[in-house]
């Protein structure tokens, strides 16, 4: 047995190790960042101006988690928004500060009309889907 060969080749299983350490660091880097390119591109931006009517994400909803119970809350009326995306959100006399990401836009109709009560006449024999 030689020990300064059985030395060199340990010192050469070493560095081969070394380099399948860097290739997987390497791989995992360039998904990193193809994943956070494609994650990117599905945001979409929500503009939000002083006036809107918006609902408010309740994330605290996990005491009494009701399956069909919305997690929206709302709708509030934005009196204020900030340069960093803040917005202070206004019910009544009472205003708060909330974070833009849990907030998005009402839409509402304050009056039903004639054609959406039409539509819902259980005597019409015409199905509203047929």
């Amino acid at each position: 047995m030689d020990m300064s060969l059985a030395g060199e080749k340990r010192f050469l299983k070493l560095t081969e190790l070394e380099e399948l350490r860097y290739d997987a660091y390497e791989n995992s880097r360039l998904y990193k960042e193809k994943t956070k390119k494609w994650q990117d591109q599905h945001i979409r931006n929500k503009s939000f101006k002083v006036g809107d009517k918006v609902l408010l994400f309740n994330s605290r909803l996990r005491l009494f988690p009701g399956k069909l119970k919305s997690k929206w809350s709302g709708h509030f009326v934005i009196s204020r928004t900030t340069l960093y995306g803040s917005f202070e959100l206004e019910v009544g006399n009472n205003k708060f500060m909330v974070n833009g990401h849990c907030l998005k836009h009402y839409f509402c109709k304050d009056e039903v009309g004639l054609i959406e009560c039409m539509r819902l006449d259980p005597l019409d024999p015409k199905p509203p889907f047929g």
